[in-house]
């Protein structure tokens, strides 16, 4: 699937290109387009991370139900790998993609977030 936002930018650069006619006029609201594309996308970045600091700030069910999360789906990936899988994760293949779309998810956040960190950490040096 495809980003919105770009999606989004795209659906709107054809509009741009069928009904204004100024090639400058047209250069200028792609523009303003893209721009209005990145800044809420900014803002959704800040909120996201907003939320992610107050939660390693709070107690140990909220800094840690996110990795518990991965937890949980690994061994359900674990035992339906050595056979001992629930009936729904055997009776239902979707919801074993599901899983493995998660677990992936989940995992490729880790890594993307702690390679910021640590070039968080040298840039501040």
């Amino acid at each position: 699937m495809a980003d919105p936002i770009s999606a989004v930018i795209g659906i709107g650069g054809k509009i741009l290109d069928k009904f204004v006619a100024d090639k400058d006029l047209k250069e200028k609201l792609k523009s303003e387009l893209a721009l209005a594309a990145v800044n809420g996308e900014l803002k959704e970045l800040e909120a996201a991370v907003s939320i992610i600091s107050l939660e390693a700030q709070g107690n140990w069910l909220q800094r840690s139900w996110r990795p518990a999360m991965m937890l949980w789906f690994a061994f359900l990936l674990g035992m339906y790998w050595f056979g001992y899988a629930p009936d729904y994760l055997i009776e239902n293949p979707e919801t074993l993609s599901d899983l493995f779309d998660l677990l992936k998810i989940g995992i490729g956040g880790y890594v993307v977030g702690r390679s910021v960190e640590k070039a968080a950490e040298n840039y501040s040096k």
